[in-house]
């Protein structure tokens, strides 16, 4: 569980909190990808976001950029985001990992337990009543360690004070296009639920 309660907090102090995390994320050293990073990629989106998305790891353009989701994948999740009318600046992005691993391989566990505070610290700043895992792998991280993204995707649970989903990582769609449709669907469920807040 990344946290048990929502604090109540304005706006302008989540800002000035998330500010102060991303100053301190930026500096970690917590594990080896600290010293291979170009840059940290903390978190982009609306302090006071509702819904909270969270990948597994920054690719090369998050590495080079700092922000979350700017490449290929990011631009797909852009249109999903586009296509059932929820805007990119009302949401926060994040992913597990600050860090790009090298050659974009999966997250070890050491890196996952080394990179969990600015998370959680992310999570209970926002405090959104909605996160969405991108991927399989943010899915067993903060879901369940037996999560099956091909069965599982786009179905609800609540777990603590949040209600968590999960869908296809939108690179897993540009591998895999059949899944697309699948995606859709997830998102309209999402967007509808997210309208019920």
């Amino acid at each position: 569980m990344i946290v048990e309660e929502r604090e109540n907090k304005a706006p302008e102090d989540a800002a000035a909190g998330l500010e102060a995390l991303r100053a301190g994320c930026a500096k970690c050293e917590r594990c080896p990808l600290g010293a291979t990073r170009t840059k940290s990629v903390f978190g982009t989106g609306s302090p006071s976001a509702k819904l909270m998305f969270v990948g597994e790891a920054p690719g090369e353009q998050e590495d080079l950029s700092g922000t979350p989701f700017v490449g290929r994948a990011g631009q797909l999740l852009d249109m999903y985001l586009y296509a059932v009318d929820i805007k990119r600046e009302d949401v926060y992005i994040a992913n597990i990992l600050k860090c790009r691993p090298p050659k974009n391989r999966d997250p070890l566990p050491a890196e996952e337990d080394a990179c969990m505070d600015w998370l959680r610290g992310q999570v209970k700043l926002i405090r959104p009543k909605i996160i969405v895992c991108l991927g399989r792998i943010a899915a067993m991280r903060l879901i369940s360690p037996d999560y099956r993204i091909s069965q599982q995707h786009g179905q609800w649970i609540e777990k603590g004070a949040f209600l968590m989903t999960a869908v296809f990582h939108p690179a897993a769609l540009l591998r895999d296009p059949r899944k697309k449709a699948d995606m859709m669907e997830d998102m309209k469920k999402i967007a509808a639920k997210l309208a019920e807040e």
